[in-house]
């Protein structure tokens, strides 16, 4: 299927967006074709209309997916069919009277202060490479509040120890500073130190790295923060974006401006960040409750 294929490499080249959402968008228009050549065999992706496509979000819906990966696969279809009226493969876009499903808005999960700091001052850390890589990753996901896809490429010439600073590439290739506390520094020089004694390394200067040299994965990032959060904190949900979620509310608690918030997280609008106000805004009705006479 060229156009597909000449989709995704404008996602990749032009809109430049991540691989985790390109990846995303390839499993999206699998199903959907799947789903064409089962349910309309003479139909294809570029010649499905609105009501084959609202057949599809219907069978989604009954088969009991969930409203947001409903609204990613939606999501998909519109730049999927915007990219073929471009291209002038179609002259009317299906997708014009396809709205996206309601979803109910859920706080964002944070560790408590009190339980983040434990962990990090108190929880048990091997003298090893992967005690102080552990280590190190809690640390700057908590200092830096930056994605897991921004850790695990971040690179040892983006870390700059003088100014406290790091640089890292987010969403859409966007480039950002981001500072971190004096405090980091010596755990970064012991790991670094360490990692050199101890792993040949490769040539392709990422920060962190396995046991062989090779560059930190996804998946074992995850298992080492689920880890960590499951030993030494009561929140439900243990992942890296939990720590994200956590730096920002703690931030917005102790009274940082809501659009310097926005520019540490790589926000392009102040509504993703605004999320993080609820936390705190409950945080301040509780202390109301508690102390005002006629609460």
């Amino acid at each position: 299927m060229p156009m597909v294929e000449s989709f995704f490499k404008y996602l990749q080249f032009e809109k430049r967006v991540s691989r985790h959402t390109v990846t995303a968008y390839q499993n999206d228009l699998d199903q959907f074709t799947s789903f064409l050549n089962e349910v309309f065999p003479d139909s294809r992706p570029e010649t499905a209309d609105y009501g084959i496509i609202r057949s599809w979000i219907i069978q989604l819906v009954d088969d009991g997916n969930k409203t947001t990966s409903v609204n990613r696969k939606i999501a998909c279809l519109k730049t999927f069919y915007k990219f073929l009226m471009r291209q002038e493969v179609i002259a009317k876009n299906p997708m014009t009277k396809i709205r996206v499903l309601k979803t109910q808005k859920r706080l964002p999960s944070f560790v408590k202060e009190a339980e983040m700091v434990n962990m990090l001052d108190h929880a048990e850390f091997e003298n090893s490479l992967e005690g102080w890589r552990d280590k190190l990753i809690l640390e700057l996901f908590y200092a830096t509040g930056m994605r897991l896809s921004e850790l695990i490429t971040l690179k040892e010439v983006q870390v700059d120890l003088r100014a406290r600073t790091l640089k890292v590439l987010g969403k859409r290739n966007k480039e950002r500073v981001i500072p971190f506390p004096g405090s980091i520094v010596p755990i970064l020089k012991e790991y670094i130190s360490i990692r050199n004694q101890e792993v040949e390394m490769k040539n392709h200067g990422f920060l962190f790295v396995t046991e062989k040299g090779e560059p930190c994965y996804p998946m074992m990032v995850y298992r080492i923060v689920k880890r960590y959060l499951n030993e030494n904190t009561s929140t439900e949900k243990r992942s890296p974006h939990v720590l994200r979620h956590t730096y920002a509310t703690h931030l917005l608690n102790k009274g940082a401006e809501i659009n310097a918030v926005k520019d540490l997280l790589g926000h392009s609008s102040l509504a993703a960040t605004q999320v993080y106000t609820h936390n705190s805004m409950e945080k301040i009705k509780k202390a109301y409750d508690q102390a005002h006479p006629k609460a």
